[in-house]
C-alpha cells in the first residue's frame, strides 16, 4: 500500500485501514465461525400470523423428538423469571429534545418478551425455542411444535394503523398511539403562514428498510457453573449495551456476563440491539450446563431483524415573494412495529426537520404508533436521512413554485457561518458549520 500521500498530525488526516487484508483473505472471525465443544444448537418457532391470540402450546411432540435437550415458552421464562428485555423507549436523555406528550401525560411502551406469551403481534413473533444435539434435529422438533392460534384483526400501515378504529395492538397503547410530541412555536407558526406570499406542501412516507448483513444474527453462550459466569459471542457494535441488558434478562450482575464481539459482517444499526435469541441461549446454556447456538437464516433475518425507517410526514414550508424561509410546519408519524424497541427515529426526525436552513419560525408534531410489523429502530444516524429527504425535497418544490433556481434558494436560507452557533427554531443549537462553502464544494466535485 502506496502511504507516500497520508501527511502526518492525526486530526484531519485520513487513518489508514489495518483490517482489510484479513478480511479480504478470508481470515474474518465472525460469531458463525466460533464453534465450541458440546455446543447444542436452537431454532425458533415463529408465528405465521401478523396479529392472533395463542390458545395455547403443545410442546410435547417436540419434546419426543430425537436428539432434543430442551424447549422453552413464555411459561417456562415466567417460572425461570427470566426476562423481560430492557425497553429503551422510556429512557429520557438520548436526544437532544425531550420528545414528551403534548397534554403533558408520560409516553407509553410495549413490553419486550423474549418470546409471545399470549398474543403474537408480527409474522415472525417467537413463541418457542427447541434446543437440540444438531441444528437439523432442532429444526425437525420446532416443526413438531403444535400452537392453536385465534388471528386477530390485523394492521401494517402506517397511516391506518393512526387512523380510527384500527385494531389494536396493546390494552395500555389505545388508539395505538406511544408519542404524540410537538417541538416549536404555534403562534408564531401561524402568524408566518398566516403572512405568507407562498406555501408549499409535501405528503410523503419514507418506507421501511433492513440491513441485509453478510452474517445473519447469531449467538453462541456458554455458562461455567461453578463461577456463576456467562460468556456470550455475539457480533455487534454495542457490547456494553448487550451485556447489560443480558443481565437485566437473566437477572444476575452484570459482572457476571463476558461479551465477545468478534468481526461484524455488516451493521446499518441492525446489530446494536438485544434480540430475543441472545437471551435464549444464554438462559439455554445455563439450563443445560453446555454450550447453545444460535443462527438466523436469512429467511428469519428478513421477518425479525429490528427494521428502520417507516415515517409518514405531511409538512409545509411558508416563503415571502423573494424566496425566504418564512416558517415550516410539519405532522410526522413514525411507525414502531408490534414492540416498541425505540422513539429515537421519530425524535431526531423531528428535531432535525428544519436541515440547515435558518427558519424563523418551525413547528413539528411527532407521533410514533404501534402495527403489526416488525419492530423498528435507530437505522444509519436515525432519523436524520428521513428529516434531510423531507426538508430538501420541500426546497426544490419550492424552487419550482417560485421559479427559482434550486441552488439559489438555497444559498438565500442557508444558516451562515457568521450565526454560528446557531440555536434552530425548533430549540437545537447548531455549535459551527459552514454550509454555503460546504454546497460550493459539492457543487464543484459534481461538475
Amino acid at each position: 500500500m502506496n502511504t507516500s500521500h497520508v501527511k502526518s498530525g492525526g486530526i484531519g488526516q485520513p487513518v489508514l485501514r489495518k483490517e482489510d487484508e484479513r478480511l479480504v483473505r478470508g481470515a474474518g472471525r465472525y460469531t458463525h465461525d466460533v464453534s465450541l465443544a458440546g455446543e447444542a444448537f436452537m431454532a425458533m418457532v415463529r408465528s405465521p400470523h401478523a396479529h392472533a391470540r395463542i390458545r395455547s402450546i403443545d410442546t410435547s411432540a417436540a419434546r419426543a423428538a430425537p436428539g432434543v435437550l430442551l424447549v422453552l415458552t413464555a411459561a417456562d421464562a415466567e417460572r425461570a423469571g427470566v426476562g423481560p428485555m430492557p425497553c429503551y423507549s422510556t429512557i429520557a436523555g438520548l436526544v437532544d429534545l425531550p420528545l414528551e406528550n403534548r397534554d403533558g401525560s408520560p409516553r407509553r411502551a410495549s413490553v419486550l418478551p423474549l418470546l409471545a406469551a399470549d398474543t403474537v403481534r408480527f409474522v415472525g413473533d417467537p413463541v418457542a425455542a427447541v434446543v437440540a444435539e444438531t441444528a437439523a434435529a432442532a429444526q425437525d422438533a420446532a416443526e413438531r411444535v403444535v400452537v392453536d392460534y385465534e388471528p386477530l384483526p390485523a394492521v401494517s400501515a402506517t397511516a391506518e394503523a393512526a387512523a380510527a378504529g384500527a385494531p389494536q395492538l396493546w390494552d395500555n397503547l389505545p388508539g395505538n398511539l406511544c408519542i404524540d410530541a410537538q417541538f416549536g412555536d404555534p403562534a408564531a407558526v401561524a402568524a408566518a403562514f398566516a403572512r405568507a406570499d407562498h406555501v408549499v406542501s409535501l405528503k410523503t412516507w419514507v418506507q421501511r428498510v433492513t440491513g441485509l448483513m453478510m452474517e445473519t444474527r447469531a449467538a453462541l453462550s456458554t455458562y461455567d457453573a461453578a463461577a456463576g459466569r456467562f460468556t456470550v459471542y455475539c457480533g455487534g457494535d454495542n457490547s456494553v449495551r448487550l451485556k447489560e441488558d443480558l443481565a437485566a434478562i437473566l437477572h444476575v450482575p452484570r459482572e457476571t456476563i463476558r461479551v465477545i464481539a468478534g468481526d461484524v459482517g455488516g451493521n446499518y444499526g441492525t446489530r446494536n440491539w438485544v434480540y430475543p435469541e441472545y437471551g435464549l441461549t444464554a438462559w439455554a446454556a445455563r439450563t443445560l450446563a453446555r454450550p447453545v447456538s444460535w443462527r438466523a437464516t436469512r429467511s428469519e433475518s428478513f421477518l425479525t431483524d429490528y427494521q428502520g425507517r417507516d415515517l409518514l410526514a405531511d409538512a409545509q414550508i411558508a416563503l415571502d415573494r423573494e424566496g425566504r424561509f418564512l416558517a415550516l410546519r410539519a405532522e410526522l408519524t413514525s411507525n414502531v412495529g408490534g414492540y416498541t424497541v425505540s422513539f429515537v427515529p421519530i425524535n431526531k426526525s423531528g428535531e432535525l426537520l428544519t436541515g440547515v436552513y435558518a427558519f424563523p419560525a418551525a413547528l413539528v408534531g411527532a407521533k410514533a404508533v404501534v402495527s403489526n410489523t416488525p419492530p423498528t429502530a435507530p437505522y444509519r444516524s436515525a432519523g436524520r436521512p428521513e428529516a434531510m429527504f423531507i426538508i430538501e425535497r420541500l426546497v426544490d418544490l419550492a424552487a419550482r413554485e417560485l421559479g427559482m433556481d434550486r441552488i439559489a434558494l438555497r444559498r438565500r436560507n442557508l444558516v451562515g457561518a457568521a450565526a454560528m452557533p446557531y440555536r434552530t427554531a425548533l430549540g437545537l443549537t447548531y455549535d459551527s458549520g459552514d454550509y454555503a462553502q460546504a454546497m460550493d464544494r459539492a457543487l464543484a466535485l459534481g461538475d
